[in-house]
């Protein structure tokens, strides 16, 4: 298991989930970065998710 302060003598590589300005930011730093455009069910509404839990069991 590396300590942390060994960690910050690899080479870094970013997965960056959501907000695609980070994985841009990073990337401009030479950086590889994999963005991954994730989003919460149903706008993160709770009921809405819910709902359609029930519809994709059936």
């Amino acid at each position: 298991m590396l300590k942390v302060n060994e960690l910050f003598k690899e080479e870094l590589k970013v997965i960056n989930m959501g907000l695609r300005s980070f994985a841009n930011d990073v990337k401009s730093q030479d950086v590889p970065v994999i963005h991954v455009d994730w989003r919460p069910v149903a706008g993160g509404n709770k009921k809405l998710s819910s709902l359609l839990s029930r519809l994709k069991s059936k």
